[in-house]
């Protein structure tokens, strides 16, 4: 299915459309990593955001419950070169593809990424309409334009937890996969948590807190509303 990326400043980009058809908004950026879509996808710093990709292929290795930085994509959209169909690796459980599908979310693949970046580099951060329903350059790009704006949004209240938590608990979440020679994958031991730390939330990603628990500290995360005396009471 065809698909439309127009910007704000006029430039647009026809490409395939995967996941969900329809139409989305958002500021769009670039992210330079070769691996972590998922943890792109899942970041909340990217909330409200459309993200391209500049690494040509995108989900050779699938999708998978455990990578996650949050509960679930923040992105608003996913721009890439080329989509992978067929992911190969022992940890994967949903082709990117799949999982789009499973969340309700759009990409456009066939867009040459590098050049979308150095044109954000030259002109800076702007607005983008992504849609498989508007195919008109000149309505894709007036739409951009009307689109909410970064500025004076508060994403923080939308992705911090709404009430304190207690990290991990049964130290399930924080242990890291090794490989022992011939016996396929186990998980590796943690050390003791010997320290409370408190932890605000405008939008933290999962892995520090797995990093902080392996580091051997019990980690209560708060709300980004918290005050002084809330995070004094847990007695860091």
């Amino acid at each position: 299915m065809k698909a439309l990326l127009a910007l704000e400043d006029g430039v647009h980009f026809f490409g395939e459309a995967f996941g969900v058809p329809g139409s989305t908004s958002g500021e769009i950026c670039f992210n330079t990593s070769m691996t972590g879509y998922q943890e792109v996808l899942t970041d909340p710093s990217y909330r409200g955001q459309i993200v391209a990709m500049t690494y040509p292929l995108i989900g050779n290795y699938g999708v998978n419950e455990t990578d996650q930085e949050s509960s679930g994509p923040h992105v608003r959209g996913f721009v890439i070169g080329e989509l992978c169909r067929v992911p190969s690796n022992w940890r994967s459980e949903l082709s990117l593809e799949d999982y789009f599908k499973k969340w309700n979310l759009l990409g456009i693949e066939g867009v040459d990424t590098r050049r979308l970046t150095k044109h954000l580099r030259t002109r800076g951060a702007m607005r983008a309409f992504l849609s498989t329903e508007v195919l008109d350059p000149a309505e894709a790009t007036a739409r951009a334009a009307a689109s909410k704006p970064m500025l004076g949004s508060d994403y923080v209240k939308e992705v911090s937890t709404p009430d304190s938590y207690l990290w991990d608990p049964q130290s399930s979440l924080s242990r890291d996969w090794v490989l022992p020679t011939g016996n396929g994958a186990s998980i590796a031991t943690l050390t003791d948590a010997k320290y409370r730390i408190v932890a605000y939330d405008f939008g933290i990603k999962l892995n520090i807190l797995r990093r902080l628990r392996q580091e051997g500290f019990h980690v209560d995360v708060v709300p980004a509303s918290a005050t002084a005396a809330e995070v004094l009471a847990k007695k860091p």
